[in-house]
């Protein structure tokens, strides 16, 4: 006849381990469910990173950034320091004054004509804007400006 207390051990050990797994059961689905969570979640961290990555490649080589919310803006701008120049004294106006056209400092003028910096996205915008006027019209906007 076997050992009642050993038997009754095992048994105890059985409902434990029953008790156990039931109450565990849930935190190993939610468990689960975090990990496929956190992994949805790296994933869309590596898109967005590749992303910023494309962004700050195309900005620095004077392209406008594309993103997702950028269809308005349709076409990216090319940037040339020698022809920004030119355009310049085809207007007839100092660095300050086509700065205060586009709406920027003489200072930055200066830079991205003589090719220490270029011109973010919004300003090369300008500089297009201002690309198809002629002197007149450069001297008129001028004065408007100037007059505020």
């Amino acid at each position: 006849m076997p050992n009642i207390a050993a038997v009754l051990k095992t048994e105890i050990a059985r409902i434990a381990r029953k008790e156990v797994r039931s109450q565990t059961d849930e935190i190993r689905k939610s468990s689960a469910q975090y990990r496929s969570h956190i992994a949805a979640l790296r994933k869309r961290i590596d898109e967005l990173e590749r992303q910023i990555k494309r962004a700050s490649k195309s900005s620095g080589r004077g392209a406008a950034p594309a993103a997702e919310g950028d269809d308005e803006q349709g076409t990216s701008r090319r940037f040339s320091p020698t022809r920004l120049a030119a355009q310049r004294r085809k207007l007839g106006l100092s660095a300050a004054d086509f700065a205060t056209l586009l709406g920027v400092s003489g200072q930055s003028v200066y830079k991205w004509e003589h090719g220490e910096s270029r011109p973010r996205a919004r300003q090369l915008e300008a500089i297009a804007a201002v690309r198809g006027i002629g002197k007149r019209e450069a001297q008129a906007r001028l004065a408007k400006l100037q007059e505020r």
